[in-house]
């Protein structure tokens, strides 16, 4: 029947109607935290770029981890920053590194509370700042690197974290990593493959994070954004090798890919609200333009409603405290 006995405005006149017929919801388990330790703090620096969001020291990243927990997330993703860096990235494998001590740190301070997730690449340990290890010419040595990867792999499952995030974008990656964790007796650690990650304009945030050392980029590994079938097969290639979860990286400028990956497989899917993104709305918010608390709820709903179950942000926190009080 045609207006005006169809009236779909009925179902928005209220929030406890809008409520009950809400298609897509967030939920404070389905939301992750990255966080960053850097070696050698003694108390947690802020980061210019990336307002509100830390580098810790090993003391503030445990009380980080509590109150992360107190809020409801699913999951934190650690990232180490090491005070020294070298061409093979060492600092990625030693158990004493700043990345797989942390790592301990958590575990102990939360244990299965929630999910501790590992970044895994050495980009934050080497001198040059790439990815991999490097080939006499400066180009990234893909198998190499993938020995380092297996290396990092057991590294950090030996120090107790739940879930490896290789980041890499070498080929094979997630292969080596599977087997080098089985082999070594890690069977029940889970492979969080970063099997979309684009050579993304967004990531300039994160990079001072980490106090990144590269100068060039990483397209010959990245994904070129004007790409989308090419995404489908590094998913597919990925859950081959084992992935017990895929991810999409960034989030917001690639939500088709984000629901193409949805539709592809039927392992969880994952994504991640880079540093670009949260900049961008903070920067505007500080302005005045917008309002913070609803673009921020706003655009992790557009995440979830693409099809990604799991959302790696750094407002994962503050919106799991959100969540809680609305619902």
């Amino acid at each position: 029947m045609p207006y005006p006995e169809i009236r779909p405005r009925r179902l928005r006149r209220n929030a406890a109607v809008r409520r009950l017929v809400s298609e897509t919801r967030l939920d404070p388990a389905e939301l992750v935290v990255p966080m960053f330790v850097k070696e050698g703090l003694t108390e947690p620096r802020a980061i210019a770029s990336l307002p509100g969001v830390l580098q810790h020291s090993r003391d503030s990243l445990r009380k980080a981890a509590v109150e992360a927990v107190q809020a409801g997330v699913g999951g934190i993703m650690l990232f180490g920053v090491p005070a020294t860096r070298d061409e093979t990235g060492s600092g990625g494998v030693d158990p004493a590194g700043v990345l797989n001590t942390a790592i301990r740190d958590v575990v102990a301070e939360v244990g299965d509370s929630t999910v501790v997730m590992s970044d895994l690449c050495l980009d934050e340990f080497t001198s040059h700042g790439h990815c991999g290890l490097l080939t006499p010419d400066g180009g990234v040595d893909n198998d190499a690197t993938l020995a380092a990867y297996a290396d990092m792999a057991v590294a950090q499952a030996a120090a107790g974290v739940h879930v490896v995030g290789p980041s890499g974008m070498m080929d094979g990656q997630v292969g080596v990593v599977r087997k080098a964790l089985d082999a070594a007796g890690h069977r029940d650690v889970s492979v969080l493959a970063y099997a979309v990650k684009y050579a993304s304009a967004f990531y300039g945030p994160f990079r001072d994070a980490v106090e990144s050392a590269l100068e060039g980029d990483r397209r010959t590994y990245q994904q070129d954004p004007a790409n989308l079938r090419e995404s489908l097969r590094e998913v597919e290639l990925d859950v081959a090798e084992g992935a017990d979860m895929v991810m999409v990286k960034p989030a917001l400028p690639y939500l088709d890919v984000v629901s193409a990956v949805r539709a592809a497989v039927h392992v969880p899917v994952a994504a991640y609200q880079v540093s670009g993104e949260y900049a961008m709305v903070e920067a505007a918010a500080a302005n005045g333009w917008i309002d913070r608390e609803r673009v921020m709820l706003e655009t992790l709903t557009s995440i979830r409603r693409a099809g990604a179950q799991i959302i790696l942000t750094y407002w994962a926190v503050e919106a799991a405290q959100l969540l809680r009080e609305r619902y």
